[in-house]
């Protein structure tokens, strides 16, 4: 190519992200505005933050009795007995700290199961997106090797080797939940890959990893958002089935799933309701919210809306 396209071709490329950047404060606040008209969204958020608040920095204040400490004396109270809001387990452990700090169990392990696997499925989707042929093929073939098998199978293997526990939950989540993000990344580059601007920047020689970064990625982001909140509440039922079937977070640490876990036996389900009914509502209430969150951010973030 001549100095003269590579000139006009540079000047295209800089007009293109001009305009970007200046449409992109317009582009947040149309979004903000599509997501405060998104009534179930607005107050998801907000029971998520108290939410996140009660299980994080305000946990020893909620919840002052040590979810650990076992009262010989007061197994089995009922809720409000004794000063115990959610009454006492089996073992005399208060229940309502146990679904406290429960939730900083399960919540960190979706948060840091999904940023793995947004990760994994962001860096694989783009590769084979931008660079499509045998790369894409061989990449895409991995991936529908994995969707193939039933997902609580292959988390039951990853455990069985790595053995259960917080962190490998963490890490068995995020080694399988990778596909659809990869699959959703790919098919979104391979229209980008097209656009003007892309086709600019490789006329001018830029290198083919800072196109990806920085004028391809940043074009998936609000996708991969949504695809990342509607993650953590799969994550979050995941490690409620894997604790549940004590291949989770193990006792004494407390998790929603390894609370319901204790709830196996007919006599404590018919009888002592207390036992399961606060970790599966807290379960329940965390992943719908989630879940209208994940609606409103996509009807915030998608460009197709009409609404301003």
């Amino acid at each position: 190519m001549s100095a003269k396209g590579k000139a006009a071709g540079l000047q295209e490329l800089t007009d293109s992200l001009d305009s970007a950047e200046g449409g992109a404060g317009a582009q947040r606040q149309r979004a903000w505005r599509r997501f405060r008209r998104h009534k179930l969204a607005v107050v998801s958020a907000v029971l998520m933050i108290l939410l996140i608040l009660m299980a994080f920095p305000l946990a020893p204040v909620v919840a002052p009795i040590h979810p650990h400490r076992i009262e010989i004396r007061e197994i089995g109270l009922a809720p409000g007995e004794e000063g115990h809001l959610l009454g006492t387990d089996l073992t005399g452990r208060d229940i309502w700290s146990r679904v406290v700090y429960g939730g900083r169990v399960s919540m960190s392990v979706g948060i840091v199961a999904v940023a793995l696997f947004v990760t994994i499925g962001t860096i694989l989707g783009s590769v084979a997106g931008y660079y499509g042929s045998r790369v894409d093929a061989l990449i895409m073939r991995i991936t529908d090797t994995f969707m193939a098998f039933p997902t609580l199978i292959i988390l039951i293997t990853i455990v069985s080797f790595i053995g259960p526990g917080i962190f490998n939950s963490m890490l068995a989540i995020g080694l399988i939940g990778w596909t659809g993000v990869a699959r959703l990344v790919r098919s979104l580059i391979l229209s980008i890959r097209e656009t003007d601007y892309v086709m600019a920047a490789q006329a001018v020689g830029v290198e083919e990893r800072w196109i990806i970064v920085r004028h391809i990625l940043p074009n998936v982001v609000a996708p991969i958002t949504v695809a990342a909140s509607f993650g953590i509440a799969g994550a979050i039922l995941t490690e409620a089935g894997l604790s549940f079937l004590g291949l989770g977070v193990q006792v004494p640490t407390p998790s929603w799933g390894n609370m319901l876990n204790e709830a196996q036996n007919i006599q404590i389900i018919e009888n002592m309701p207390w036992f399961w009914v606060p970790p599966g509502l807290m379960i329940t209430v965390c992943v719908l919210a989630i879940n209208f969150i994940g609606d409103g951010l996509r009807d915030a973030l998608d460009p197709r809306m009409s609404l301003d």
